[in-house]
């Protein structure tokens, strides 16, 4: 893939998502330069050469790093995926006061080395460390959001595309809401190629009953509970799906991505971030859209908003 001339990437934090996600922008070609910090010296300087060794098979892409925070300078998008690490049995809201003390540290810091950077939360709980980062930054909410939904979508997309028996790109399904347990698939606009998901049948059969819908939705929610059961913890997915988003503003793509970011009277909803789908481009946050959405998804986003601000309002925003 090409990029753009002097692009550069910021990663903040290099544990398996900061590493998951420097490695795939360097063999997608996300940024010219990759650059991870991490306060774990000997940990980020080992990941840092463990990933340059192999940058004579990954094209024009360099890769940087180390403790002092100014490697990150000059980066047009930093990417936060520093935290608290979600163990078996903890939702991601469990997470966030530990998470919201390190933003209140490592913010004020790369705002003075990156002031014109995107930031991006990848660090759960993404939708509440949004909220956060904007007041603590003071950054307009164009310019801060998280990676909301996009790993869940491309989640639902793969079973979907599993069960029709077509390619994952055919598959035009989007999960709104909370990155987390309230989050929710538009049904009502889903479709394979052109044709609802409803409607799609093998043989005159119908694939997508209800109920079939229902496991499938219960499957995508609890889908990093099962990884983290089996491996500790979800990372090469989140790694490609932070890569994906970068791409999209780095190449001024405005591609549709359900990112999540703070709303404003979005069917109702202010104050807090979820996930939409909206127009990612050179400046952040281009455009976020208004979608269809029948009564009962809209009641589901009321509720996802209500689950996140009980936990803002724990926390004291």
């Amino acid at each position: 893939m090409t990029t753009l001339t002097r692009t550069k990437l910021a990663i903040v934090g290099a544990g398996a998502v900061g590493t998951s996600l420097a490695y795939a922008a360097l063999i997608r070609g996300s940024a010219r330069e990759v650059a991870l910090f991490d306060v774990a010296t000997e940990k980020v300087e080992a990941e840092v050469l463990d990933l340059a060794h192999g940058t004579q098979f990954t094209g024009s892409s360099t890769v940087v790093g180390g403790d002092d925070i100014g490697v990150v300078a000059g980066a047009d998008v930093v990417v936060i995926t520093a935290g608290a690490k979600q163990q078996p049995g903890q939702t991601r809201l469990d997470l966030a006061g530990a998470n919201i003390a390190i933003l209140r540290s490592v913010l004020p810091r790369l705002l003075e080395q990156a002031p014109d950077a995107v930031y991006v939360l990848v660090t759960n709980p993404c939708d509440v460390l949004t909220v956060a980062a904007q007041q603590i930054s003071g950054l307009p909410s164009h310019r801060v959001f998280s990676s909301g939904t996009v790993l869940d979508t491309s989640r639902l997309r793969w079973l979907i595309s599993r069960k029709a028996g077509v390619a994952t790109s055919s598959v035009h399904a989007t999960i709104v809401g909370e990155h987390g347990d309230s989050e929710f698939p538009l049904w009502s606009s889903a479709t394979i190629g052109l044709v609802p998901i409803r409607d799609w049948t093998v043989d005159g059969r119908q694939l997508f009953t209800w109920e079939y819908l229902e496991q499938l939705t219960d499957q995508v929610v609890n889908a990093a509970y099962t990884v983290i059961r089996g491996k500790g913890a979800t990372n090469y997915a989140i790694g490609l799906s932070g890569a994906r988003i970068v791409e999209a503003v780095l190449r001024h793509e405005d591609a549709v991505l359900p990112v999540s970011s703070v709303l404003d009277d979005y069917a109702g909803v202010s104050g807090v971030a979820l996930s939409v789908p909206t127009v990612v481009g050179g400046s952040g946050i281009e455009r976020v859209l208004e979608v269809p959405m029948n009564g009962r998804e809209l009641g589901l986003l009321q509720d996802s908003a209500a689950t996140l601000r009980r936990s803002l309002a724990g926390l004291g925003f």
